[in-house]
Order: C-alpha cells, then structure tokens, then sequence
C-alpha cells in the first residue's frame, strides 16, 4: 500500500521567536522538519513526503536543503502553505494527486511541522491502527494535569471567566500524525475555505460521519511553540542519542 507523509511546515512560528519560522529552526543541527521527515522515512523507506512551505520561505527551505550534508538530504516534494490548517492540508493532498498520481487505497500521514519528536515506532504503530477498519486513527496521550471547563466564552481572560471541574480519566490529549485512507481525505478537503474552523483533520472527517479511532502516541511528542520548547526538545534529543 502506498504511503505518503504531509508535514505542514506552512505557519509563521512567530511565538517562538527568531527570525525564521519555528519549523526551520536549527535543532541539534538539523532544521526542525528535518527530524519528522526522518522519522517517517526510518518507519516506511519507501514513504513519500511532501512538505507543505509558507510561501514565503519556501527558498530559504531549498537554501537548508542544499546546506546538509548529502547523507541527510532526502527526496520530497515541496508545495505552498494556505492561509489556514485546513488549506495547506488540501495543498498538500493535490500535490499528492498531481505529483504522485497515488492510488486510491494509499494512506496519508497528516503530521505538524512543530512536532519533531515523532518515532518511528509511533509512525508504525499509527499505520497498524488503520488496518483495523476504520476510517482514521489519531495519536492520543491522557491527560496528566487536571482539568476544568470554562462555562463563559473562552475568549474572556482567565481572570474574569467561570470554570467547573472535568474527570480527567476523560479525556486525552490529541497529537500527529493524524492517518487516514487518501480516498476519505481527498474529497472533505476539495473545498478547504468552509474548513478554516476546524483545526484537525479529525474534526473534519467526524463532520461527515466517519468514524476516528485512538492510537496511543508518545509523551515525547511535543508541538514546539514557545522558546522553553526548543530546549526541551534539544535535551531529548540528546538523550535519545546517548541511548543509541
């Protein structure tokens, strides 16, 4: 079966500071994107990427390609960012369809840029998730912190708004890659503009009636977004390395 990886690579990153965005950020020496494509091409060599580029950087990414060593250059396809989550998934869903010409039982990995810390184990384990007839799986993590609801609008500062108490046992944490057969995909995301609510691909199959399953992710996998991040980051990095 036919397996594609879309890592969205097409934000600002303006909340973690410097003058690139996040995902292109050097960590521990490599660009950030660098570390989720790896991961996919360690779990499946013969997985085809497609990074999904903010326009406005899209030569700077070829500049960083040219600038790694030959080992850690790897084939991919580089198609623009939207304005929104929803349009660079379906940029990169057409860039798969007229690029690849994929066949219609492939899978796709819908994975954020910012979440470098993927394994390869988890990237497999995702695939084998799928096999069990569903329509998608997502990554899931429970949730360690307890947790409240807000009962006022959620766009009032913390301050001023009213909260009751959840079951934590509840609820879980959602990550990526989100995985699902490229035929479901394709036509929710043929019109992305009635999309720009929804902010995962989850989300966008269950409002049509799919049914999404639960694969357990990895603590590991952070979404990179504030400064303390990268340091974090950088340190399980390091410590997977030591262990080999």
């Amino acid at each position: 079966m036919e397996k594609y990886a879309v890592i969205l690579a097409g934000g600002e990153g303006r909340r973690a500071g410097g003058s690139v965005p996040k995902q292109f950020r050097m960590l521990s020496g490599r660009p950030m994107v660098w570390w989720s494509a790896r991961a996919f091409l360690d779990a499946f060599p013969e997985i085809r990427i497609v990074m999904v580029v903010h326009p406005d950087f899209i030569e700077e990414w070829r500049k960083m390609q040219v600038n790694l060593q030959e080992a850690d250059r790897f084939p991919h396809t580089v198609c623009r960012g939207g304005s929104s989550r929803p349009e660079s998934v379906a940029n990169g869903l057409r860039c798969i369809e007229s690029d690849y010409g994929a066949a219609s039982d492939a899978i796709v990995f819908i994975h954020d840029g910012a979440r470098p810390l993927v394994t390869p184990e988890m990237v497999r384990r995702g695939a084998c998730a799928l096999e069990k007839n569903r329509d998608g799986v997502i990554p899931a993590v429970r949730a360690v912190n307890s947790l409240r609801e807000l009962t006022t609008d959620p766009a009032l500062p913390l301050d001023m708004a009213e909260s009751i108490s959840v079951e934590r046992a509840r609820y879980v944490e959602v990550q990526t890659p989100q995985i699902f057969h490229l035929s479901l995909l394709l036509p929710l995301y043929r019109e992305a503009s009635r999309l720009a609510g929804f902010t995962d691909d989850a989300s966008v199959a269950e409002s049509v009636g799919k049914k999404v399953g639960l694969y357990e992710g990895d603590t590991s996998n952070i979404k990179v977004t504030h400064p303390l991040d990268f340091c974090i980051a950088e340190a399980i990095l390091r410590e997977r390395e030591r262990k080999g």
